[in-house]
């Protein structure tokens, strides 16, 4: 023990050994001891002197604590002992005493026993399992080596922690240790972890890091949280950043709407501490990351709807208009609204529409660009402004008009501030950076918009009192090109490139404005001055913007002003500068060094106000430019007649083209409503048959009920006469005597109708034998006839009255039979002792005999009904079924029809194919000649821009 009181800091007798030497025994005491308690005394005092003595700690000793890992997992000390040893030797601790190359002596020490205890792999998955361990003194001590592993060489412990079973899930569990300082190492060691690599990014994201990451923040403040909160979005960002798949499944797993209480900030947001600005920072760029730029256009527009359905856009405008806050965060967050609202229609229209809250309340566009023109804001806020304006009309036609209409004579209003006031004022001012955010800004108030560029001409501007106003374009080139003054403000470099970019943009495809800007005589010889003259090297990249300017000035002319044709601009090219230096100088913009730092992305990001050159947007468009305007000051004119004489046999054949299309969009849509058309007969025809279907099938129910009636009536009938019969008898009455009474009753009616009826006849005759008479008594032989008549009328009289007699004998007799047959009944209802009974069942029987006929009628007439009701279906049917015939012709016919109009189309296509191929021939003549062939949508554009510029002509 003597020797560990020497090693521990007691005195001992003789020589002190020296470091080296004690440390070789302590690894000797190390793998030699039997005993645990000595092994353990040795590693603890190898971790006392690992800070001290690290090189030699590590080579002798890096073997042996390894092999106590392996061995003695049993004992938890001795693992933290070895452990902590680990840490002291391949950390890189940064000491502030420590000069730079010592600090850089000792990055290289840890990275070397990084590679030492990294060659084999198995001492990660050794790593990774002793943090399964829930002993603190081992756990912890394992997070930190890990994490210093990972800083050390991070890919090739990433590679060997991704293929170890488990790996990442184990390291996720310490997010949910209970102990705070274990979870926060562990925060620590993820950060290092994922670093750089989207698999493991990938895998740390599905094993839940956002929903416990985003629990820690709310848990630890949000916003107001400490250094834990700023871990935990530092692990967010590494997780997001560049990795579409994360950024799906954090959108899809509504974390987005989580967010939202992060930037909710009081009405007295004064003394913000240091750390709420870093939280508040990381945050206002986690959500950048989501929406940024570099981000596919799909996922930014679903995430950019997101925010504002969840309302986090609305609160990060509220911090944008809050005052008290501080600069650098008021600077974020309006980067932040930028990207939240670039390319979303509905976010933009948003953003219009919020107020700052001031007396009276102005738009926050307003607000915002009365910070850019103000040279006493910081240039990062400026910086941030005028990216937020370029984000709001990205894309916004809109927006775009609201802008420019602002500027029109007649919406201006001189009570207020408007957006359009600003940016004049901006573009002449005194402050060079002023007059470039200005020019830039109005410049996307005109990108891709051609409407807004021929507004933007009737824009007037008084300069001084008493002189005439003079067009906003007409202003520009003077700043470029006349005055004392308007010459020392444009002499800034920064001023001109911003007004000669403006001036670009803003003529570029549109030929009127071109016509605008050669109206005008001192153009075209200072835009010639300018790339003639041999400048110094600042103003090279005025030369090249002058030189573009002029070549757009030739390539969208539309030979509409006869002293400045596209020939005649060619030829003073030619005489005044050389084609061959025009191309040189137009080149100079590509080949500056700012170009390529503003053509990486939106943003316009400058380390000082001298370098802010470029503009994003721009550079876009001398990339479309720079090549067609050299083709078209090179081409000859015989080379353009030739053009134009292909672009008019294009023309003609894309007319006879575009008439095929129309031919065949017709035919389509008389096909298209032809198919309908049977469809709808099918459905018709359908309905039908389904119709006649149900009426068959009511018939046969009408002719089941008409037999089941039929039935009951002959039974019923049955049952009638059998108690009809059984009751006379009851009676005591002769059925043969009243039968026969009955007959002799019937036919003496029947005798009684015929001489009634022979009686009427009679007296017909004698009327008709009248009129006779009368009509011939002046003849000279109606003596003897007229007598002869007179007999037969008599003898027809007394035929009469005989006949009457014997009507009247016979009503006599009835009336006796009557009278016998009734005394007859009661004679025999005299002895019966109940005779009132039997009158009365006499009485009921004759009263259902009564009911019984008039139900018989009853059927009957039922009967007839339901015969009209069968002849009637019936007749539908046979209707139906002629129109069923007739529609199938018809069906027929129209299917004859489709074929036709296929067969028809089928050569139309085929005559439309031999057209394009045709029309490819000639285009691909024309390329190998050298000539430039445009597409059919651009020769559509050309033709839409011509009529428009005649019609502005004729307005004219």
């Amino acid at each position: 023990m003597n020797f560990f009181r020497g090693v521990m800091g007691g005195q001992a007798a003789g020589p002190q050994p020296s470091g080296a030497e004690t440390i070789q025994k302590l690894c000797d005491r190390v793998a030699s001891s039997t005993l645990l308690e000595d092994r353990r005394d040795a590693v603890r005092a190898l971790k006392s002197l690992s800070k001290k003595y690290r090189m030699e700690v590590g080579t002798q000793a890096m073997d042996h604590l390894i092999n106590i890992l392996q061995t003695d997992r049993s004992d938890s000390e001795i693992l933290g002992y070895a452990l902590d040893t680990l840490y002291n030797i391949i950390c890189n601790d940064e000491e502030e005493e420590q000069d730079e190359n010592a600090q850089k002596q000792a990055d290289d020490l840890g990275a070397q026993f990084t590679d030492k205890f990294i060659q084999d792999p198995e001492h990660i998955t050794l790593l990774l399992t002793l943090l399964e361990e829930f002993d603190f003194h081992v756990r912890w001590p394992g997070v930190k080596l890990l994490t210093a592993l990972l800083k050390n060489q991070g890919v090739q412990v990433q590679g060997i922690i991704l293929v170890s079973p488990m790996g990442v899930s184990r390291l996720m569990d310490l997010l949910a240790d209970s102990r705070e300082v274990i979870r926060n190492d562990g925060l620590l060691l993820l950060q290092q972890l994922t670093k750089g690599n989207a698999a493991i990014q990938k895998i740390v994201a599905f094993e839940n890091a956002f929903e416990r990451l985003l629990d820690i923040i709310t848990e630890e403040g949000s916003s107001d949280g400490g250094i834990v909160v700023e871990d935990c979005l530092l692990l967010l960002l590494n997780l997001l950043k560049n990795n579409s798949s994360n950024q799906n499944f954090f959108k899809e797993g509504s974390y987005i709407q989580r967010m939202k209480p992060w930037f909710e900030v009081g009405d007295d947001n004064a003394g913000w501490s240091a750390q709420k600005v870093t939280n508040l920072h990381l945050m206002l760029q986690l959500v950048r990351v989501m929406v940024s730029p570099v981000n596919s256009p799909g996922a930014t527009a679903s995430c950019q709807k997101s925010m504002y359905q969840c309302d986090l856009l609305q609160q990060l405008c509220t911090i944008l208009m809050a005052t008290g806050v501080p600069a650098d965060i008021l600077t974020e967050t309006i980067n932040t609204v930028s990207e939240v609202i670039r390319g979303s229609q509905v976010n933009q229209d948003y953003f219009a529409s919020v107020n700052a809250p001031s007396n009276p309340p102005r738009p926050a566009i307003v607000v915002l660009l009365m910070s850019m023109v103000n040279e006493r804001q910081p240039f990062v806020l400026r910086c941030a402004v005028l990216y937020c304006f370029q984000c709001f009309l990205y894309k916004n036609q809109k927006g775009q008009g609201e802008i420019v209409a602002t500027l029109l004579p007649s919406t201006i209003d001189a009570n207020s501030i408007s957006a359009g006031q600003l940016l004049c004022g901006g573009l002449f001012s005194a402050d060079s950076l002023s007059n470039w955010c200005a020019a830039v800004a109005l410049a996307h108030a005109l990108q891709d918009n051609l409407t807004q560029k021929e507004q933007l001409l009737r824009v007037q501007l008084a300069t001084s009192l008493g002189k005439p106003p003079v067009s906003l374009l007409q202003q520009c080139t003077n700043i470029l090109s006349q005055g004392d003054k308007i010459v020392r403000q444009g002499s800034k470099v920064q001023t001109r490139v911003g007004l000669l970019m403006l001036l670009c943009t803003w003529i570029s495809n549109c030929p009127i404005a071109v016509t605008h800007f050669l109206h005008n005589q001192e153009n075209v010889p200072f835009l010639t001055a300018q790339i003639s003259e041999n400048l110094g090297e600042d103003e090279r990249l005025v030369q090249g913007l002058c030189a573009l300017l002029l070549g757009i000035c030739i390539y969208y002319n539309d030979n509409s002003l006869e002293n400045y044709t596209k020939e005649k601009l060619k030829q003073l090219i030619e005489k005044r500068i050389g084609k061959e230096n025009f191309v040189e100088k137009l080149g100079f913009i590509t080949k500056h060094e700012l170009y390529s730092r503003a053509a990486q992305k939106p943003q316009p990001v400058f380390p000082s106000p001298e370098q802010m050159l470029f503009d994003h947007e721009f550079t876009k468009l001398v990339k479309e430019l720079e090549g067609v305007i050299t083709k078209a000051v090179h081409k000859s004119t015989e080379e353009e007649k030739k053009e134009e004489e292909v672009k008019k046999t294009l023309e003609q054949h894309d007319n006879i083209v575009t008439q095929y299309k129309e031919l065949i969009r017709e035919q389509d849509a008389q096909i298209q409503e032809l198919k309908e058309q049977v469809a709808s007969m099918t459905s018709q025809n359908e309905q039908m048959q389904t119709t006649v279907t149900q009426q068959l099938s009511q018939i046969q129910q009408h002719k089941d009920q008409y037999n089941i009636l039929k039935l009951k009536l002959g039974k019923e009938n049955q049952s009638q006469s059998s108690s009809q019969g059984d009751g006379s008898q009851m009676n005591g009455l002769q059925t043969e005597e009243l039968s026969q009474l009955r007959e002799e009753v019937e036919e003496l009616r029947k005798q009684h109708s015929l001489l009634q009826t022979q009686l009427g006849d009679k007296d017909a005759l004698i009327n008709t034998l009248k009129s006779g008479a009368s009509q011939t008594a002046d003849g000279p032989a109606g003596g003897s006839d007229n007598t002869e008549l007179l007999q037969e009328l008599e003898a027809l009289r007394n035929q009469v009255q005989s006949q009457s007699t014997e009507i009247t004998q016979l009503k006599t007799e009835r009336q006796d039979l009557l009278r016998k047959a009734e005394a007859g009944s009661s004679d025999t209802a005299v002895p019966t002792s109940d005779g009132s009974l039997d009158g009365a069942k006499m009485a009921e029987l004759e009263g259902r005999l009564t009911a019984q006929t008039s139900e018989t009628q009853r059927l009957e007439e039922e009967v007839k009904r339901l015969s009209e009701s069968r002849a009637e279906l019936e007749q539908q049917l046979a209707s139906s079924t002629s129109t069923v015939a007739i529609l199938q012709t018809e069906k027929t016919k129209l299917q004859t029809e489709v074929q036709e109009s296929k067969k028809e189309q089928d050569d139309l296509l085929m005559l439309l194919a031999d057209q394009d191929q045709k029309i490819h021939n000639l285009k691909q003549r024309l390329k190998d000649l050298g000539e430039t062939v445009e597409d059919e949508d651009d020769l559509d554009a050309r033709d839409q821009t011509d009529d428009d510029d005649e019609e502005d002509e004729d307005e004219d």
